[in-house]
């Protein structure tokens, strides 16, 4: 099935909207018992989920880290490397906020498509990308692992929220489903994304938030429980505000590590992550209120 993430192809993610730009038909088509299962990328599911709906397996984690892809022609191995004014293509306003901060020299230009698209317009001989930054869980699972140049995580760059799993969505009344989901379930995958998701939730956030996430949970792998790291940031577009804060505490059960997840977030909060996000949604709204405007003047020259 194709959303409507997967029909636009032409504007930034950051002027779209929500998750629900990725799921929606597909809850749809779950609601309508269409289907019994829905799997998204967990990244893609908004924090809040439709009423009747529940996630009821989350599959183990790919490495959840970012990944550069250099073009085909070229010898770079690192950003470090990349020419002062080499443009890099992502989607991501995370990615472009946490990396201006460090590579001002750098242009970060939005990049569409499924993945097989995107490193075709970067291998073009007249394509403008010198880079790409890609999650490594996509190109692996796609088979693209040998085009990895380098993975960027912690310091410098922090992954979204639930990046690298998989997420099974049922009817919440679904007793069988729920049963074949939850023998599925990895449960330190889920124990983290879900402290994540929370963190992101208490924030309000959205795809496009730059909110980066970084998380470990360590402990007896016969025992469900251990210690939980989580770091998490809140960049503004610019890159030029910063707010970092990490939390590592000991947790026995789901809610609990949720619980670290939201006392996260409260941090971040009070260490200004609340100001970076108020101007980041003003900033869209008056985008897309200009992008509503320029559309609507086509409209009429065109007629």
């Amino acid at each position: 099935m194709s959303t409507g993430g997967d029909k636009n192809q032409s504007q930034a993610l950051y002027l779209l909207g929500g998750k629900a730009l990725w799921t929606k038909e597909l809850e749809v088509a779950l609601r309508d018992g269409e289907v019994d299962m829905v799997v998204h990328s967990f990244k893609d599911v908004p924090t809040e989920l439709p009423e009747g709906c529940d996630i009821a397996g989350v599959m183990e984690r790919e490495d959840p880290v970012d990944s550069l892809v250099v073009r085909k022609d070229k010898p770079w191995k690192s950003l470090e490397e990349l020419p002062d004014g080499s443009v890099v293509g992502t989607s991501s306003v995370r990615r472009v906020a946490q990396l201006i901060r460090q590579f001002p020299k750098l242009i970060f230009k939005d990049v569409r498509g499924n993945l097989n698209t995107r490193i075709a317009k970067l291998d073009a001989p007249d394509g403008p990308y010198a880079a790409l930054i890609l999650a490594k869980a996509g190109m692996v699972r796609l088979g693209w692992r040998s085009r990895i140049t380098a993975d960027l995580g912690p310091p410098t760059l922090l992954h979204a929220v639930s990046q690298g799993a998989l997420a099974i969505e049922i009817r919440s009344d679904d007793e069988v489903a729920r049963a074949l989901c939850e023998s599925l379930t990895h449960w330190r995958t889920n124990w983290s994304c879900r402290a994540e998701r929370a963190c992101l939730r208490v924030l309000e956030g959205g795809c496009s938030v730059p909110v980066g996430v970084h998380t470990q949970l360590k402990g007896n792998p016969s025992d469900q429980g251990g210690v939980l790291a989580i770091s998490g940031c809140v960049t503004s577009l610019d890159g030029t505000q910063h707010v970092e804060q990490t939390i590592k505490e000991e947790v026995r059960s789901l809610s609990e590590a949720e619980d670290v997840g939201k006392r996260l977030a409260r941090a971040l909060m009070s260490a200004g992550a609340t100001g970076i996000l108020d101007e980041i949604n003003k900033d869209r709204a008056t985008k897309i209120e200009l992008t509503k405007r320029e559309e609507g003047t086509s409209i009429m020259t065109a007629a």
